[in-house]
């Protein structure tokens, strides 16, 4: 055998010996705080009354059972400008998967030349010595083996960078859907809670009324009649905050549904009336959230990418190993499509350049410590989401309280309202004690409207936390309530 034939029999060998691919295969994280039982079973703040251990439904919102919510969720999922950007970077992420995995198919080169040659060395006296065109013509194919795996790792990568970049985007769907709620449900909140406000103010109104009859026939003073009108012009004074807060959500509705400001949905302007859920909140357990929410995805799917690439780095220890065959033409121009001026060659192409190793290995170190810091990061995702999740479930149960004694004290206030009134009228109290039964009675009534409204902002915020809104199902179960 050939010296030459030896050396590349041997490096076939050697490719060989690499042949299982490079670097290691990915398994989910072992040991991660994602599989103990407490991040999987249920969660301590969902012992309340208030919600319930049903799985949670992809359209969470559909629970309100509120068709004008749902549609403009749905047009929002449909025109949000982040949601189209998201959208074009999952496009962005498969091109660079598509190119990836073309490292793998056929490459073909063609090329050719052509010349003119002359023996000027006899010419004279300008006498025209002719020329001959030569040529040269050639096609060659090229397939790479991919060995030492160093390409299907590199594909593994890029596959799971798309399915970061999936996850990104649904993220992105909860935000939107999140987003889109709480706008309409604070244009609902900021009227409902002015409507408490005049209703406050027309029974106040008509305390002044009252006050300036009664001093006119003799029976109340001025300064009855100054405190009556200070608590109108006091109510009536937090009323353009409702209005602002009213018109920004709006605006911010708009933007959502990827529409400039001014064009807001004209018929959600009037909405007065909280979006309520009917049953406890179904919230599922933590393996539920698990699984469901994409930033816990986007980070183990990064592990994935990563660990493909310690392969990659891997692979550079060893040859790269292609099968070429080609095709030639080549001679004076005359010859063209003779046979004698064709030839043909097929054969392994080995190709490598034999690394610096203590760099590569400094590549392959890098590479594996990217890894644990991706796995670092898989657990502070899993722990943060869980954090975020319990605090969510607490703070709603406890402004679920806050809200029903809030309700309690306004009741209370207003039978003291009507007793001060009654006794007032048969002049068994003075003004005062009126003005300040008026004055508790709209402090509780706006400080539960205010409570009401809230408790509609933490739904959401809980919802959100569990990560609901990206998945295509339609969503089933029933829903939730204060």
């Amino acid at each position: 055998m050939r010296p030459a034939r030896l050396l590349c029999a041997a490096a076939m060998a050697l490719a060989l010996s690499a042949c299982a691919t490079a670097g290691p295969d990915y398994h989910p994280p072992e040991n991660a705080v994602s599989g103990t039982p407490s991040a999987q079973g249920d969660f301590v703040a969902a012992r309340d009354p208030a919600f319930a251990q049903a799985p949670l439904p992809d359209r969470w919102w559909s629970l309100y059972a509120d068709p004008r919510l749902d549609a403009l969720v749905e047009e929002a999922l449909t025109a949000n400008a982040d949601l189209r950007a998201a959208e074009a970077n999952i496009r962005k992420a498969e091109a660079v998967l598509r190119e990836t995995t073309g490292a793998r198919a056929l490459s073909t080169t063609v090329s050719s030349d052509a010349d003119l040659e002359r023996d000027y060395s006899t010419q004279s006296g300008g006498t025209n010595i002719p020329g001959v065109v030569t040529y040269d013509l050639g096609l060659s194919l090229s397939y790479p083996l991919d060995l030492n795996g160093k390409l299907r790792r590199a594909v593994e990568g890029a596959q799971a960078d798309r399915e970061v970049v999936e996850a990104a985007r649904d993220a992105v769907r909860i935000s939107v859907a999140a987003a889109t709620a709480k706008a309409y449900a604070d244009v609902c909140g900021a009227n409902y809670q002015m409507a408490t406000v005049q209703k406050v103010i027309v029974l106040q109104q008509q305390t002044l009324d009252a006050t300036t009859r009664l001093q006119r026939g003799g029976r109340g003073t001025a300064f009855d009649v100054s405190r009556a009108r200070t608590a109108v012009d006091t109510s009536r004074a937090s009323l353009p905050a409702f209005v602002a807060k009213r018109q920004g959500a709006l605006f911010l509705l708009a933007t959502l549904l990827g529409r400039a400001p001014a064009d807001y949905p004209q018929d959600v302007a009037s909405c007065s009336v909280l979006p309520r859920l009917a049953q406890p909140m179904p919230v599922g357990d933590g393996a539920a959230l698990i699984r469901r929410r994409p930033d816990i995805r986007q980070a183990e799917r990064t592990i994935a990418g990563d660990t493909a690439r310690i392969g990659v780095a891997v692979a550079d220890l060893y040859p790269s190993v292609s099968i070429g065959a080609g095709v030639a033409s080549s001679g004076q121009l005359q010859n063209l499509g003779k046979s004698d001026s064709f030839g043909f060659s097929l054969g392994p192409l080995l190709s490598w350049s034999f690394p610096n190793r203590p760099v590569v290995k400094a590549k392959i170190d890098a590479a594996k410590a990217q890894v644990d810091v991706d796995l670092a990061k898989f657990d502070a995702t899993v722990l943060s989401a869980l954090q975020g999740t319990e605090t969510a479930l607490e703070t709603y149960a406890r402004d679920r309280d806050k809200a029903a004694s809030l309700g309690r004290a306004s009741d209370s206030a207003g039978i003291s309202e009507g007793q001060a009134a009654k006794l007032f009228r048969f002049g068994r109290s003075d003004f005062l004690d009126l003005l300040s039964a008026q004055g508790s009675l709209a402090s509780a009534r706006v400080s539960h409207a205010a409570a009401e409204a809230a408790l509609v902002d933490d739904q959401i915020a809980v919802f959100l936390a569990l990560g609901g809104g990206w998945g295509q199902g339609e969503g089933q179960g029933a829903g939730a309530t204060k």
